[in-house]
């Protein structure tokens, strides 16, 4: 990698610290500096570690089923275990040159006015937690995570004010979406104005935490603030009819805008007395959990990530954004300043996957549903599976088993089904497993293409799912492209760390290096 050419041993001697805010956990991952090797990982798991904030995986669902939130105090509390937990393992604080931090994108926190002089003036003798709650830091203290879905108002509102859906995902990289934190901080300012005025500062988690190290409120880098409806994805500034509609005042509420390499300031002066780290020790800008992602499995122009878990995802980096409306979302790259990502989020993944198998397969087993598989061909004799046990992200909205088969040739324009007629069932079972993986497979390939994701050289496979030989075949057979499969644990904390080092290694040589 270009950062290799650098001597990382003069510009960045020992340790850098990944720092990861998940819903379910807070994770720090200590890398060597001269390798990038792990030298450490320290978990604070927040329903089983914390467990008095009552959260289900770190989640808090409420009464009326759309509403999703996180405890900010069960967030603070992690930082300051997560960090005893280091002091009483020995970590060697004094070693750690830089550090970064990747946070659950969309998720945001609302500082009261006196919050940044608790965090400036933080006793050494206590921790964190105790001194924010005294000082009453937060005029919210149940974050909307990005599991909410009770802003279908503020969404339209979105819609209906600046131009329709095309318009918003024009701007910003995607049309408004519910757990959006545009739409989320419009709903507090409609539903609980005092609060909204009360409010000083409007953050997302990833900053959020980069400020309890620096001591001072974070800037956000572009890539994070590209998940909030609110900031132009291609002037990388704030887009003031947004801001406009969402909130008053919300331009000085919210965070300065930065890149993903910038040297936000020196860790503050609490961390270096507290625990020892070194004050020179600089804290680059913390970023989303899915930008951390793509930098710590170091893609590159061409190469797709497939995930495969109970949701599956898709995500790329290009140069040349094409927002869509049926689907998907663009962020700015943290690694390259003039680049792009792409993700795409399907809600039914491996369960429906798992639903078919046991549906057809005698002994419900894997091996039996690759079997069932092989004795199929490419193009399942014409026949198309639509599979969505549950409400789906992408397209967004549709529901249902929906099953086609080719019944002529017309693939004319005036043939909205090319040809295709819904069916019952397909000719046989074998039929059912490959129409569920290549309707899905298929929708994947289309929705990527219309992002900017049409020209695909390697697809790295991640998650349960890419365990299956089979499976791996199958997909690479439909986007042309070889697939490998890509064992990286924690890519959002050991990304982080990279970008630690990244920005670092950009810092001291005042420039930008390439990632």
């Amino acid at each position: 990698e270009s950062v290799g050419c650098v001597d990382v041993h003069s510009a960045c001697s020992q340790l850098l610290l990944g720092v990861d805010c998940s819903t379910q956990s807070l994770k720090v991952v200590a890398v060597h500096a001269h390798d990038l090797t792990t030298h450490s990982e320290f978990v604070v798991n927040f329903q089983s570690h914390l467990p008095h904030y009552n959260t289900v995986s770190g989640a808090c669902k409420h009464e009326d089923g759309v509403t999703v939130t996180s405890p900010v105090w069960m967030w603070v509390e992690a930082v300051d275990v997560v960090l005893q937990r280091m002091v009483d393992q020995k970590f060697p604080f004094a070693s750690v040159c830089a550090i970064s931090g990747s946070g659950q994108q969309h998720g945001s926190v609302y500082w009261a006015a006196q919050g940044q002089t608790a965090l400036q003036n933080l006793s050494h003798s206590a921790p964190i937690l105790t001194q924010l709650q005294e000082a009453k830091a937060f005029t919210v203290t149940e974050s909307p995570i990005w599991m909410d879905s009770s802003t279908t108002k503020e969404c339209e509102m979105y819609h209906n004010k600046l131009g329709g859906p095309e318009a918003v995902a024009k701007r910003t990289g995607s049309m408004a979406y519910a757990r959006f934190t545009g739409p989320q901080i419009a709903k507090i300012a409609r539903t609980q104005p005092d609060v909204y005025e009360a409010t000083a500062h409007i953050t997302l988690v990833s900053a959020f935490v980069a400020s309890l190290f620096l001591g001072k409120f974070a800037p956000l880098d572009y890539s994070d603030a590209s998940g909030m409806n609110l900031m132009d994805i291609r002037t990388k500034t704030w887009w003031p009819e947004a801001l406009e509609i969402t909130g008053d005042n919300l331009g000085n509420k919210l965070p300065p805008l930065v890149s993903a390499h910038t040297v936000v300031g020196n860790i503050s002066s609490y961390m270096s007395s507290r625990y020892g780290f070194s004050s020179d020790c600089q804290v680059v800008a913390f970023s989303g959990d899915n930008p951390n992602s793509v930098a710590g499995m170091r893609l590159e122009a061409g190469d797709v990530v497939v995930s495969l878990g109970t949701s599956d995802t898709l995500f790329a980096v290009f140069q040349e954004p094409h927002p869509s409306v049926d689907g998907g979302h663009i962020f700015c790259n943290p690694t390259i300043p003039d680049g792009y990502m792409a993700l795409l989020c399907y809600s039914n993944g491996s369960l429906v996957r798992e639903s078919v198998r046991d549906s057809v397969v005698k002994d419900k087993s894997w091996a039996g549903f690759n079997e069932l598989l092989l004795s199929t061909s490419p193009g399942n004799n014409g026949q198309l599976g639509m599979y969505f046990e549950c409400v789906e992200i992408t397209p967004p909205g549709v529901v249902g088993i929906h099953r086609f088969k080719k019944q002529n040739s017309d693939t004319s324009a005036d043939s909205p089904l090319l040809g295709y007629q819904p069916v019952d069932q397909f000719d046989h079972e074998a039929a059912e497993v490959r129409g569920v993986l290549e309707g899905h497979f298929l929708s994947m390939r289309m929705h990527a293409a219309k992002l900017g994701m049409d020209k695909v050289k390697r697809i790295l496979a991640t998650g349960g799912g890419s365990s299956n030989h089979v499976l791996m075949q199958l997909i690479g057979d439909i986007y042309g492209a070889s697939v490998s499969v890509a064992s990286i644990p924690n890519s959002a904390s050991i990304g982080a760390a990279y970008r630690a080092l990244h920005g670092y290694v950009c810092h001291t040589q005042h420039k930008f290096i390439p990632f």
